[in-house]
């Protein structure tokens, strides 16, 4: 049924046979009580789903279903929490058979069933039901309510129950208290009861009692409460009772706007467009009705409902506030507007400005806010849609601002276009401010919604449907798109652009939210092209002025925004050819003298009063540098200015202390400070275009390159990546010394071995620096890449390759391989299109299989990028890169349509594909280096993939000796390469034994003692000699077993070792041992006797392997009799010569670990 919830109304036409078919189950009398229960829970199922008003006229209501539901009660217990669903639906149905039109009593027959012993009349069990269950604690006090406003308000009850009743509620109310669990429940029942009396019941009945209730309300405080459910009931009483004191009747005073009727509309349109109306104040005919003094009090606690700090509360005083107005005189009504309007004072909570907006829509859309009062209300609205008010670290107000987008939707469909015509221009551009520029998406949409509302039923809004075409409801969902690319074309609206700008300008480049004040700037930057003169005069003063603020969000803000503003008028005056030949400034045009000399100041004055320190230090850092980026781009006339020294000594002093800086911002203001140096150097470094100042060269070299040797990480990071970011003819005579430099940082040392970004941002900047020199063959080494230094420059990228440090991030080195990687890519084609003779065939080759062992290895990050890399330099887009190894079969394995159609994140698209590779081989040594890392991993999915790509390549050589024996070869060269290296090792183990318990090998076991299973062996031996890694000895284990096939030598070396392992230190690999060769003993029956076998299976697993050493080498060596094997003898440990009590200072303590154990076994 859950399918159904937005859409309850297609159940319509099923419910009658779907209750019909439930209710035949009940009403069986054969049912069981479970039956019955179940029935019953998937009624109030549907129920939930469409509501238990439209499920209520569907039960059976005849008078012969009066009994059969009050004896359904008998047996129901009110205390069972299991079957709750079952008394719901009985109050349901019992509330409708309350409606039959015939007197209860008439149903009463006899009520002296026997002498002396008078039965309950139908009406007294009804009430008692229903009072019983109104203070229950579970959904079934809501149905009760529901009865008790059916049964008391029908004409026979309410004469002789209704007061009895209300007494009882009152007192019930009185003895509750809110501060406890089970007042909260009874007065919730209790509540609900009274609310839904006075609403159903008619005026004349229950006016003698309202006053009365209204008092018991006071004295219960609910206003007080924390409970938001028992103040909503009483707010929604309270305006009940309103009602009741006024009589039911339209106001005449009231503004109607005309048809409501869409059919009628569209008739009228058929006729010919009606001539505009104009709606005269009907003078008020009631005026002289006495309204009761309790009315006063109503509307008082409906206004306080109106502050309410919960949504629900006040949404329903909102709704009193409207339903009390329309039955008011019209001067009392004005008055109740205009207390209303008290809750948009700024002394007022964000909750009164929002109840005070629901309020205006409700009064608005029943026709209750009279023209005459409209500039007051669209004044309060215009604050509302931009209302915001700071709260610690966030703010509030999306509420507020949201219900203002309803008012404005309200009103779009309560007045004519000509009421609303005066205010039309600042609806618009309040509407659109909103729809673009508010943070919270959901006022955004509402925003988006209001627009579209007045559009349609106006037809006033300039340029309407051309702004809803571009700001729809999914559009403004994307804050990034409504921020600099919907703003952009409303802009182009003139009616819109300055009220856009001085909206940014004013509200949101001093927002708390970082975020939006970046935005923001950019905003501002693209609407200066829509208003460059309005920019110019007006903006830019008004944002230096706010550079000097104390306030810091303001400060950064009005930095980023004066930044971002002077390179976008730099912009349009280069695309209106205002650029002189000669250096003059691009901007002269729209700034005066006293604006540069401002924004030459906004460093100085930040330095002066030191608000580059602490950490809002760090926001005015970034700030600043993004300013020097843009006033360098916007070639201000600052050349030779003692600023550029400023700005230069804040450049390099942010770059020295990126320690300092917070983690979460340190990226960004890193990347700010080296951009800024770009700009800064090519714009203001040279003495004539393109000739350096041979003084300023030497002087940031020099220190850079000194900056590179810090002990702080971050200092290196940002001093290499500041050397990438140099222009040409800086590096121009010291290329070499910078590569060197740079080089240096991608060197793993003792000291440094966990500066992982460091090497990583050194490796960016070698790629930069290379791009920015470029390339030329007999070029000299100090100024371009060239035949001399490209072999030392390919080195650095490829030895960072190997960069498999791991630290408490984890594998810390994928960066530096990631980064190694692209400017490798980078470097390469960079040849290729430039100089293709200095790519040399054996550089190719390794560049393309350390490529493919990447994209093997078990990083799904890592693999994917160097797949994308692969791919790039087989598939270049300019000239083909030259001594690609087995060039054709690359592209016929991996086609150009694989760079955008396969995932090489996902393993199983991307271990198919690479394992293809397995075929050709100047590859197949660094794939299969890779692939063991991922077969022999720890993710699921890799080793999955992995493993079945693998196997699948080992199944089709097979039949293939010569493959079989050269792949077998690679896989022992790789292990010989990688001996004792844990990275490769343990995996590699973990692979070669799934490897043989899958046969990959069989082919070898037809040969005794086959080379690759004597190597093999031999490895595994040494690779587990002496080691106390669990990890790898458990590996172990599993190779050994698996190396029993081999018939010879090498099956009784196996064994040997196997047995070796049975009488490990280690308990768990003991245990191990034992279990795998128990298991081995099973798969390769070959290896032991049939006369043996059973007590060979018998020691093993009926033997403790776990216990003490000495009880487990019997039963070994009980083992090796029976296999036929020696038994190991015990040695007895050498002993040392003494050492001088004067040298043993001088030993060091590490040799501890490498002293023999008192007897070792040999063979």
């Amino acid at each position: 049924m859950d399918k159904y919830q937005e859409q309850p109304h297609l159940l319509d036409p099923h419910l009658e046979w779907m209750m019909n078919l439930l209710l035949d189950i009940v009403q069986d009398k054969t049912s069981s009580a479970d039956l019955v229960h179940l029935a019953f829970k998937f009624l109030y199922i549907i129920t939930k789903v469409r509501g238990y008003k439209t499920f209520l006229r569907l039960f059976p209501h005849e008078v012969a279903d009066v009994q059969p539901v009050l004896d359904m009660f008998t047996n129901q217990n009110p205390r069972d929490h299991e079957t709750w669903e079952t008394r719901y639906m009985l109050l349901l149905w019992l509330s409708v058979t309350c409606l039959i039109p015939f007197d209860f009593s008439r149903l009463d027959g006899n009520l002296l069933s026997q002498p002396g012993q008078i039965r309950m009349s139908i009406m007294d069990r009804i009430l008692q039901i229903a009072e019983s269950y109104l203070v229950v604690s579970d959904k079934a006090r809501d149905a009760a309510a529901v009865l008790v406003s059916k049964f008391v308000t029908r004409p026979d009850v309410k004469q002789k129950k209704m007061a009895d009743f209300l007494d009882w509620s009152l007192c019930t109310l009185a003895r509750s208290s809110f501060q406890t669990i089970e007042g909260v429940i009874t007065m919730d029942g209790t509540l609900q009861a009274l609310a839904q009396i006075f609403k159903h019941g008619k005026r004349e009945d229950c006016l003698p009692y309202a006053a009365t209730v209204l008092e018991c309300l006071d004295g219960c405080r609910l206003p007080d409460s924390n409970q938001t459910l028992l103040r909503k009931l009483g707010v929604k009483l309270v305006q009940r009772l309103g009602l009741t004191f006024l009589k039911p009747k339209l106001a005449k005073w009231r503004y109607q706007r005309g048809c409501r009727s869409l059919a009628a509309n569209l008739q009228l349109c058929a006729q010919g467009r009606r001539e505009p109306q104009t709606h005269a104040e009907t003078p008020d005919g009631d005026a002289d009705d006495d309204v009761p003094e309790e009315v006063e009090r109503v509307i008082e606690q409906l206004l306080v409902g109106l502050k309410d700090k919960d949504t629900v509360v006040r949404w329903s005083a909102a709704k009193g506030i409207g339903r009390m107005a329309g039955r008011l005189p019209k001067e009392l009504a004005d008055d109740v507007v205009g207390s209303v309007l008290d809750c948009f004072s700024f002394q007022e909570t964000d909750n009164a400005w929002h109840g005070g907006c629901l309020a205006l829509a409700e009064l608005g859309r029943r026709g209750l806010l009279l023209p005459s009062r409209l500039v007051d209300v669209v004044a309060v609205i215009l604050k509302a849609l931009i209302y915001e008010e700071k709260r610690g670290a966030c703010s509030v107000g999306a509420n507020v601002r949201d219900a203002a987008c309803y008012v404005c939707w309200a009103f779009a469909r309560a007045y004519e276009p000509q009421e609303l015509k005066p205010f039309v221009a600042e609806i618009s551009s309040a509407l659109v401010i909103a729809a673009v520029f508010d943070r919270s998406v959901t006022c955004r949409r509402a925003a988006s919604a209001a627009f579209q509302e007045n559009v349609g039923r106006q037809g006033t809004f300039p340029h309407g449907i051309d702004i809803l075409t571009a700001a729809d409801y999914f559009a403004v969902g994307n804050r990034s798109n409504c921020f600099l690319v919907i703003s952009m074309f409303i802009a182009g609206f003139p009616e819109y652009t300055r009220p856009m700008i001085d909206h940014l300008v004013a509200m949101k480049i001093n927002h708390w939210d970082g975020v939006i004040r970046e935005l923001s700037a950019k905003a501002l930057s693209n609407l200066a092209q829509r208003a460059p003169e309005y920019s110019a005069t007006h903006v830019f003063p008004r944002l230096l002025s706010m550079t000097q603020s104390l306030d810091l969000h303001t400060r950064h803000g009005a930095v980023l925004a004066c930044a971002e503003v002077a390179h976008s008028l730099s912009r349009l005056a280069v695309q209106e050819d205002r650029l002189c030949l000669t250096f003059h400034r691009p901007v002269a045009d729209y700034l005066d003298e006293t604006v540069v000399q401002g924004l030459k100041q906004i460093h100085q004055q930040l330095y002066d009063r030191q608000l580059y320190r602490g950490l809002g230090g760090e926001l005015m850092r970034q700030a600043v540098c993004v300013l020097i980026e843009n006033l360098s781009l916007s070639k201000m006339p600052f050349r030779g200015d003692a600023v550029i020294d400023g700005w230069q000594w804040l450049i390099n002093d942010t770059l020295r202390n990126l320690h300092l800086i917070s983690s979460h911002s340190k990226q960004q203001i890193k990347d700010a400070a080296v951009l800024a140096l770009a700009a800064l150097c090519s714009e203001y470094y040279t003495k004539e275009p393109g000739e350096v100042d041979p003084a300023r060269q030497e002087e940031l070299i020099t220190q850079y390159l000194a900056e590179l040797r810090s002990p702080e990480e971050m200092t290196r990071c940002g001093f290499s990546l500041a050397l990438g970011a140099l222009p040409g003819f800086l590096l121009r005579g010291r290329l070499q010394q910078v590569l060197a430099g740079l080089s240096a940082v991608t060197h793993i040392s003792p000291e440094d071995v966990s500066f992982a970004e460091s090497r990583r941002d050194a490796l960016k900047a070698i790629s930069r620096v290379c791009q920015t020199v470029g390339v030329e063959a007999g070029g000299s080494p100090d100024e371009v890449v060239c035949e001399e230094n490209v072999a030392q420059i390919f080195r650095t990228l490829l030895d960072c390759l190997r960069d498999y440090t791991t630290d408490s991030r984890g594998d810390v080195g994928a960066w530096v391989r990631e980064a190694a990687m692209t400017s490798l890519m980078d470097l390469t084609l960079l040849l290729g299109r430039d100089q293709p003779e200095l790519l040399e065939a054996q550089v190719c080759e390794r560049v393309m299989c350390c490529l493919a062992q990447q994209a093997s290895e078990k990083i799904d990050r890592v693999r994917a990028h160097a797949a994308r890399m692969f791919m790039a330099l087989l598939h270049a887009d300019g000239p083909p890169i030259p001594h690609l190894p087995h060039r054709g079969d690359l592209q016929e394995l991996f086609p150009r349509s694989d760079m955008a159609s396969v995932n090489w994140n996902a393993p199983s698209q991307a271990f198919p594909r690479i394992t293809r590779l397995l075929g050709l081989p100047a590859y197949r040594y660094h794939v299969l280096l890779g692939l063991a890392v991922s077969v022999g991993g720890l993710t699921e999915s890799t080793v999955r993939y992995s493993t079945q790509s693998l196997f699948e390549y080992m199944k089709g050589i097979q039949h293939d000796p010569q493959a079989l024996e050269g792949f077998g070869g690679t896989l022992l060269q790789v292990f010989e390469d990688n001996l004792l290296n844990d990275r490769v090792s343990v995996p590699l183990l973990k692979t070669l034994d799934q490897m043989l318990a899958n046969g990959c090998f069989d082919v070898f076991t037809l040969e005794e003692n086959h080379p690759f299973c004597v190597k093999l062996l031999a490895l595994c031996r040494e690779e587990i000699r002496k080691s106390r890694d669990v990890q790898k000895l458990r590996s172990s284990i599993g190779v050994f077993c698996g190396m029993v096939q081999f018939p010879g030598e090498v099956r009784r070396k196996a064994l040997l070792q196997l047995l070796l392992l049975l009488c490990h230190p280690f308990p768990m690999i003991r245990k191990t041992t034992a279990s795998q060769v128990y298991e081995m003993v099973l798969t390769y029956g070959d290896v032991v006797g049939a006369g043996v076998l059973d007590e060979v299976m018998a020691v093993l697993s009926s033997t403790a392997w776990d216990a003490e050493l000495p009880l487990v080498r019997g039963q070994r060596n009980r083992l090796c009799d029976l296999l036929g094997v020696p038994r190991p003898q015990l040695v007895p440990k050498v002993p040392k010569l003494p050492i001088p009590p004067t040298s043993l200072s001088l030993v060091p303590l590490m040799w501890a670990s490498l002293c023999p154990p008192r007897s070792v076994c040999v063979w």
